[in-house]
């Protein structure tokens, strides 16, 4: 009991997000949507109606429209494509909306319909001539150049896997499907990184360890479905960072730029930022989950008599507050991807401190607002813990995994530009 009272301990140690309880304290929905938030919202639609890893669809759709529009105002550095076409008075707005629109006709053609639509409403609201004209431009060269810089880069690839057996190795779980999710996610070139393979995660602890014994008997106690130790509130805090990410980053980063008052000057700069840490801190995330390959705590805690560690115990009938996800264990995805949005919001608003306020579709929840953007994965560690899907180790990893993720790209992409003169 020490164990687990120890680290139940250190858990809840963790700074908390304040609840925000009040429903008329805050508003959903994007109070001031730009054409690149507009975007965003067309992006999420399909990927969600697709049934796609969104985190790479964002990325590929949202560098795209940087280069676009930062090829016109040229404030930052290019991330990978710096177009030929005239830029001097190209709109901004024509040139953002067509990279959008040729990066998601190339990757979803059977969507043509739907994207012809919301790229004729786009260009309407953008008076005809010159600058129209070229902003156009601007984006088809810059779609058309990023899109063949990414043939073959790994995204959808067959990758095979074949589950295995034994002590600490990760196994079907159900009701999830007969094969783990995503496998090619572990393959593909990342957005920003070497590789995905370029931070790869330290390791899951030995299941003889006393580290182990710790996870398990933590996530065996206040991760169960029938837990008496878990708390409402920490309840509801599991519950809330278990909307699909395809949705509950994206609105929120909308939600975030809309609060900020960023327009189209500023958002594609953002939406990049953010789209790119949710990407690469995936990809290399899921590097990690199928090197190592490690099992589940509801199927650890069911074979706890065969893990050669006395410090745990087996419970055949345990199950997890949250149905857990189809793949790999370690780390968790939800630390790393949190880790890498919270070293680019740092980044972006120049300090820690900023004011985020998250939302949850999730019944049952409410609004979570943060003043230091750390806060952020400091509740998705707990939050996956409550869930009984993780054991905290996993999620401190995956913060530290991503963390080194956002740092890289923070050092390597959307510097500011100092032209002489000014």
């Amino acid at each position: 009991m020490k164990a687990k009272n120890d680290s139940l301990a250190r858990l809840r140690g963790t700074p908390l997000a304040v609840l925000l309880l009040g429903s008329a304290m805050w508003a959903q929905g994007e109070a001031r949507a730009d054409v690149v938030s507009d975007w965003n919202a067309t992006t999420q639609s399909i990927v969600v109606s697709k049934g796609a890893q969104g985190g790479v669809y964002f990325a590929l759709v949202h560098i795209a429209v940087y280069d676009a529009v930062n090829a016109i105002d040229g404030k930052y550095s290019t991330f990978a494509v710096k177009p030929t076409a005239p830029t001097a008075g190209a709109s901004q707005d024509a040139a953002a909306a067509t990279a959008a629109y040729r990066v998601l006709l190339s990757a979803f053609p059977d969507q043509e319909s739907t994207l012809a639509a919301a790229y004729a409403t786009s260009l309407s609201a953008v008076p005809g001539g010159m600058p129209k004209t070229r902003g156009i431009a601007v984006g088809e060269e810059v779609a058309t150049k990023w899109l063949a810089s990414r043939v073959n880069d790994g995204r959808e690839a067959d990758v095979p896997y074949t589950f295995g057996t034994g002590v600490g190795v990760y196994q079907r779980t159900l009701p999830g499907p007969p094969s783990p999710i995503t496998p090619w996610m572990a393959k593909m070139k990342p957005f920003a990184l070497t590789s995905a393979a370029q931070f790869r995660a330290y390791g899951p602890p030995d299941v003889t360890s006393h580290r182990y014994a710790q996870d398990l008997n933590l996530t065996k106690a206040i991760g169960s479905a029938t837990s008496t130790e878990r708390t409402p509130h920490e309840t509801e805090i599991g519950l809330f960072h278990t909307e699909s990410p395809n949705t509950f980053w994206t609105r929120n980063f909308r939600d975030l730029a809309a609060q900020k008052r960023l327009g189209v000057a500023a958002s594609p700069r953002f939406f990049a930022m953010m789209s790119v840490a949710v990407a690469d801190g995936a990809i290399a995330c899921w590097d990690s989950k199928y090197y190592f390959n490690y099992w589940r705590p509801v199927t650890a805690i069911q074979a706890a008599d065969l893990d050669d560690n006395p410090r745990t115990e087996l419970d055949s009938s345990w199950t997890p507050m949250v149905p857990t996800p189809p793949h790999p264990e370690y780390p968790a995805a939800h630390g790393c991807v949190s880790g890498a949005v919270a070293e680019m919001l740092e980044q972006y608003f120049g300090t820690r401190w900023v004011k985020v306020t998250l939302t949850s579709t999730v019944p049952g929840t409410v609004p979570h607002v943060f003043h230091d953007v750390y806060d952020i994965p400091g509740e998705v560690k707990m939050a996956r813990v409550y869930g009984g899907m993780h054991f905290l180790t996993s999620v401190e990893h995956g913060v530290i995994l991503g963390r080194k993720v956002g740092r890289w790209v923070e050092a390597n992409y959307f510097k500011p530009v100092r032209h002489p003169g000014r």
